[in-house]
């Protein structure tokens, strides 16, 4: 293989200095290169070599030690021009080594030698399918046969590349854990013969709306109170990737225009102090306008009326409102009234009590509070006896409201969201 052509690692020096940069600030530029890198290089080396070798744990791993090879040699070589390609060169020449040694079949090794440049070229370009083989990989890892929390788990170790201590740690399980977890998903897709394909008519149809269902579990779980922000990013990433590879479909882009509107507020979401706000208490200024813009782009896109366009919609009612007072609460009651009718569900039915609530006075709200809460689907949830307290303190009661209050504070399930719930009681006090 040629040497390829490569940029030197180096900081940018102070003016007038003419000492070359120290040896750490080199290293620290070339992990950085490094790390920028691996974000699109690593999941698209893995899911090439997936298709080639059929070999999960093989893929990885030979993924894995491109990185460490780039972290050990670009300090001193420089950061190749093609990095994607110098990686994916180390870790192809890696996996034909371990093939060529456990002498697997003759056709694995054809495939791999077809990814390997003529002699005197630089690294490649990641090749055109990766892109097919990267959605492949998206279905795979969130095949309806995994439980839940195993196709999250793989689809952030293999699509997104997320280290098994940090899944373990957003999972609420320990590492040895989760590796022996991982490791059963990928047996399950071998001895199952999960294909490795998107899939195509009925099918896909079918298998769609579980995919985008792992998508938003792993955002709500970076985007709740205590939840993990990188987690949430990694969501926006996986939900823009799937939006480019698959910009037929509506209910994807919903998806992206969906988390983008809720993102866009996570620098807004507490105080100086720490503490919670509301959403009618958060600086709109503070919002990131980029995001919003780009959610109302995916959502000119969409054309038909599923769950998640609807969900989009009605976010979009919030990050379009220029204060708390003029949000359009009746066009969010309406496309609750519509969301419930297809995805029928008692938090639906709490946040349409609460659109209801604001749209057509407290007592609308009430009433439709109290059907959600018939079915026993809200009981014992602090945000259903909260809702109750805003809407019993909007039509005056201030001292039965801020025992409520109280009462959801005690069944919070953090400390934000407890304090957040006893200052709204103190307020009421005052």
């Amino acid at each position: 293989m040629s040497t390829p052509q490569r940029r030197p690692v180096r900081p940018p020096a102070p003016a007038g200095a003419a000492a070359p940069a120290p040896a750490g600030a080199v290293a620290a530029a070339a992990a950085q290169a490094v790390g920028d890198a691996s974000v699109e290089a690593y999941p698209r080396i893995v899911a090439t070599l997936i298709r080639v070798t059929g070999d999960w744990a093989l893929a990885e791993d030979c993924a894995q030690e491109a990185l460490a090879v780039a972290l050990e040699r670009w300090p001193a070589d420089g950061v190749p021009a093609n990095p994607g390609g110098w990686l994916m060169t180390v870790a192809r020449n890696r996996a034909l080594d371990v093939l060529r040694r456990a002498t697997v079949e003759r056709r694995k090794l054809h495939d791999l030698a077809l990814l390997t440049p003529p002699e005197g070229q630089p690294d490649p370009e990641m090749p055109e399918d990766v892109v097919d083989d990267r959605l492949r990989l998206i279905f795979t890892c969130c095949h309806p046969a995994l439980a839940i929390d195993a196709r999250v788990a793989l689809t952030l170790r293999t699509v997104c590349g997320v280290p098994t201590g940090d899944i373990a740690r957003l999972l609420l399980v320990n590492e040895s854990t989760m590796t022996r977890r991982l490791t059963r998903a990928r047996t399950r897709i071998a001895q199952a013969g999960i294909p490795y394909r998107v899939p195509s008519g009925q099918a896909l149809t079918e298998r769609l709306p579980g995919v985008l269902a792992v998508l938003y579990l792993l955002f709500t779980r970076g985007y709740v109170v205590d939840g993990e922000p990188a987690f949430a990013d990694e969501a926006v990433r996986l939900a823009r990737l799937l939006d480019r590879l698959m910009p037929e479909q509506s209910e994807v882009a919903a998806l992206l225009a969906l988390v983008l509107f809720q993102h866009s507020r996570r620098d807004a979401r507490r105080d100086a102090a720490g503490n919670l706000l509301t959403l009618q208490r958060q600086d709109r200024a503070r919002w990131d306008r980029a995001a919003i813009a780009e959610g109302l782009d995916a959502l000119s896109r969409v054309r038909h009326d599923g769950p998640y366009a609807w969900q989009a919609r009605i976010a979009a009612c919030h990050a379009t409102a220029p204060s708390s007072d003029a949000t359009d609460w009746p066009a969010i009651a309406q496309a609750y009234d519509a969301l419930i009718g297809i995805r029928p569900s008692p938090v639906i039915a709490l946040n349409r009590a609460v659109a209801h609530g604001y749209a057509y006075g407290p007592y609308a709200g009430l009433g439709l509070l109290d059907a959600a809460q018939a079915g026993g689907g809200l009981d014992g949830n602090p945000l259903a006896v909260a809702v109750r307290a805003d809407l019993v303190a909007r039509q005056g009661d201030r001292l039965r409201a801020a025992a409520l209050f109280r009462e959801a504070a005690g069944m919070a399930g953090s400390t934000a969201e407890g304090r957040a719930l006893l200052d709204r009681a103190d307020g009421l006090g005052r």
